[in-house]
């Protein structure tokens, strides 16, 4: 079973690869469609593609949960790929926004056939194993941000180079993932006696999600996951565009394909670094704690950001200090997403036989998050450039703080007790 998790982990990579290579390639497309044939595009636009992208994984993760559950979490794993893939072909070919658009709703139903299928098996493969739940959550989160950043990273340059043709490289790389998955994991133990018992139904999955234990943990990571958002879905573009409205922002001067991948590789790997040492804190600190400390960390990156943006250019050795401290800040907010999703995993364990629709709510949780994010991150872009988008992500993350001590008053009951009748009968 450890080489099947192994597989499902490097699965994640290359298809999150493909994902973030498609993002950055469009959001660099986009900046400069005017010069393919199509019109200019402001950032509101590019918030709405984002934003259409993650309400498609809102709206299809649930289904395609349940489905797992019913029909095995290896088998709908299958299906991102193949989605995948028809979307960036379909993107290769057109300028028109209307049709571009449709090819958000296709990456999106590849996320959302993806994410709770494999978060269903790692979970189902995992169960009563502490320590390697927290390691696998660790790695999945790693896999699935190191392969979007590692995918955003060569999506500019290799953009740059080939041009939207590049889109059609990117179909042969979910070809690579469809094949990983599709003969490098095996069943785990205990999934044909899942797939084999009752199942939850749409309304009691309704249900579910109406619950208190769901809830007091939703609005925390949704929070947090859109003041990540404002920088997913806008900062490649922003830096590529720049503005001269606002001459007095370093970061808003314009940046050369180059210049954004090498900012890129360090936040990728300062990032990756924070969620390997958080996810193996999973026994000595509570999940909680880690989150608390991350939206901490996160207001650190915010204030010096600020600063660099403000006195990179007039004060360098301020700036620096900045960066570092910036940097530093990262790291610690990288630990807000595995602890979340280890609570998720350790609510998976009231609903044995449904974990594919409880992994589920990790995508919608997620796609609330980057819904809201892209949406207030074009808004905010459009407002005050770079500024306004860390004005906007200090805000979120001031509303992640509010509901997280009722959080952790109750986290200690998130993975106990029988099951809520979710599958079968209500429970007394």
């Amino acid at each position: 079973m450890q080489r099947s998790i192994q597989f499902v982990l490097l699965g994640t990579f290359t298809l999150r690869f493909s994902t973030g290579l498609t993002g950055s390639m469009l959001a660099f497309y986009l900046a400069h469609l005017h010069e393919h044939g199509g019109p200019k595009v402001d950032g509101t636009i590019v918030g709405l593609y984002a934003a259409l992208f993650y309400l498609t994984e809102l709206v299809l993760s649930p289904m395609f949960g349940i489905l797992s559950d019913r029909y095995g979490h290896h088998r709908v794993m299958l299906f991102g790929p193949v989605f995948g893939a028809i979307a960036v072909v379909l993107t290769a070919l057109t300028t028109n926004l209307v049709l571009l658009g449709g090819t958000r709703i296709l990456e999106g139903a590849s996320g959302a056939a993806s994410v709770p299928s494999i978060l269903g098996f790692i979970a189902l493969a995992t169960a009563g194993n502490e320590v390697m739940r927290g390691k696998t959550a660790a790695r999945f989160e790693a896999s699935t941000l190191a392969g979007l950043g590692a995918g955003a990273i060569v999506g500019v340059k290799l953009f740059e180079i080939v041009g939207p043709a590049a889109f059609y490289f990117n179909a042969v790389l979910y070809g690579v993932s469809f094949l990983i998955y599709k003969f490098g994991v095996t069943d785990p133990a205990g999934e044909k006696e899942a797939v084999a018992g009752e199942h939850v139904r749409v309304g009691r999955y309704l249900d579910l999600i109406r619950t208190s234990h769901v809830w007091i943990l939703a609005p925390t990571w949704i929070a947090v996951n859109a003041a990540i958002g404002v920088w997913l879905s806008q900062s490649v573009f922003q830096l590529a565009k720049g503005d001269p409205r606002f001459p007095e922002q370093a970061l808003m001067a314009g940046f050369t394909a180059n210049q954004i991948t090498i900012g890129a590789i360090v936040v990728a790997v300062v990032f990756g670094a924070g969620l390997l040492y958080w996810g193996n804190r999973f026994k000595t600190l509570r999940r909680t704690t880690i989150i608390g400390y991350g939206v901490i960390g996160g207001a650190v990156l915010v204030v010096s950001g600020l600063i660099v943006n403000h006195l990179a250019l007039t004060f360098p050795v301020i700036g620096i200090i900045a960066a570092l401290v910036a940097a530093g800040g990262l790291f610690v907010l990288a630990g807000a997403t595995p602890a979340a999703l280890g609570l998720l995993a350790d609510m998976s364990e009231r609903f044995p036989s449904d974990r594919g629709a409880i992994m589920g709510l990790y995508s919608v949780f997620l796609a609330l998050g980057q819904i809201i994010g892209s949406l207030i991150g074009g808004v905010a872009a459009d407002w005050k450039g770079i500024d306004g988008m860390f004005i906007a992500t200090l805000i979120l993350l001031c509303i992640a703080v509010i509901p997280l001590a009722q959080l952790r008053a109750q986290e200690h009951q998130l993975g106990q007790g029988p099951a809520d009748g979710l599958a079968g009968q209500p429970t007394a």
